[in-house]
């Protein structure tokens, strides 16, 4: 007598489950699961679940996985015990939370308001010459006005750039490059007045490009940076634009999209919404200050870039290269090249689509 196949066996295989070793994500078939991991770019830097270490592609769905409607019970149990509303951290014990979020809970910084000014009074701040800044960030922010014969077209009026001190190292009034046509008073509470004695927009840009370079040659600054500053902001490549600027993009780092910071569709947060809900304060409740978002700009970056990663030496090599990563995730991904890889040996081979501000 034949035995043939055993039913249950053939059952139970028909059954097996491929599940993704960073989001637990379940799939029939193993080949779904590689086509899965190839565009998922899962790494040690996306948001990580501090109870069943789930990764998540931003902050908000780790946010939704643990306080949403359909949160797993287990997490979002220990997380309203022991879990930090500000930085999503989860610690051993409940006493260590108030503590704890004196800190992550930070004051809102002091707006600079709307003095006037002459183009002879602007504020910089030159260091002493035996400091060595390395790649030292340096936040920025611009307050636009309306241009153009219906107002629309955005010009930069205002600019003010702060250091990781929160010190501010240059503010001053811009001279538009073309009439004024909608001051955006309510928003911006700038006035015909403050751009009386404005500084030209050409010496404005000489001022930032000076203090951004610091002393470091444009060929260099465009191959690796050498001791040029990091440019942050919220939106800086528009307020790049707006000022006539480059800068290289190695060089930038961006809270409007920067992936952990986006939304689950990636699509953009306010800043508002950023200082709220990472940082614990409130700005833009009235008009605009452009001291109070670049602070807050430099506070979101630091708090991120002080975050712990086990980095792999993938991720280092992400880290000093200039290009942008490929589609298919650094790696051949050929069925035959992991058809007998476990799920574990499939994330040890995706890196992340975006370099983690960790490793500035």
């Amino acid at each position: 007598m034949e035995s043939g196949n055993d039913p249950c066996k053939t059952l139970a295989k028909s059954n097996t489950r491929h599940k993704c070793a960073a989001c637990f994500k379940q799939y029939k078939k193993r080949e779904h699961l590689i086509a899965h991991m190839k565009i998922s770019h899962h790494s040690v830097h996306q948001p990580k679940c501090g109870v069943c270490q789930k990764h998540c592609k931003s902050f908000e769905s780790l946010r939704e996985h643990l306080t949403g409607p359909l949160a797993k019970r287990t997490c979002s149990e220990s997380f309203a015990e022991r879990g930090c509303k500000f930085c999503m951290r989860i610690f051993d014990s409940p006493v260590f939370i108030d503590e704890h979020q004196e800190m992550c809970c930070l004051p809102a910084p002091a707006p600079l308001g709307t003095m006037e000014m002459t183009c002879t009074e602007y504020l910089i701040y030159d260091p002493p010459e035996n400091i060595e800044y390395g790649n030292e960030a340096i936040a920025m922010d611009c307050e636009m006005v309306g241009g153009g014969s219906d107002g629309t077209l955005d010009l930069c009026v205002r600019v003010c750039l702060v250091d990781e001190g929160e010190k501010v190292i240059f503010h001053t009034y811009v001279l538009p490059p073309i009439p004024v046509t909608n001051y955006r008073y309510e928003i911006t509470g700038i006035k015909e007045s403050h751009l009386r004695d404005a500084m030209p927009l050409k010496e404005v840009q000489e001022k930032i490009l000076q203090i951004l370079y610091n002393g470091e040659s444009i060929g260099i600054v465009r191959l690796n940076g050498g001791k040029a500053r990091l440019l942050l902001g919220h939106g800086v490549q528009h307020d790049l634009d707006c000022l006539r600027m480059n800068y290289p993009d190695h060089l930038l780092r961006d809270t409007a999209k920067y992936p952990p910071l986006m939304k689950t569709n990636l699509v953009s947060h306010s800043l508002r919404y950023l200082a709220r809900t990472h940082l614990g304060y409130d700005i833009q409740t009235g008009m605009h200050d452009p001291y109070e978002d670049s602070v807050s700009v430099m506070r979101l970056y630091k708090r991120l870039r002080s975050q712990k990663h086990q980095a792999r030496q993938m991720d280092l090599l992400l880290a000093s290269a200039r290009s942008t990563p490929s589609s298919t995730n650094g790696y051949d991904w050929s069925y035959k090249e992991t058809e007998n890889m476990n799920p574990d040996e499939l994330f040890d081979l995706s890196k992340p689509n975006y370099k983690c501000w960790c490793l500035d």
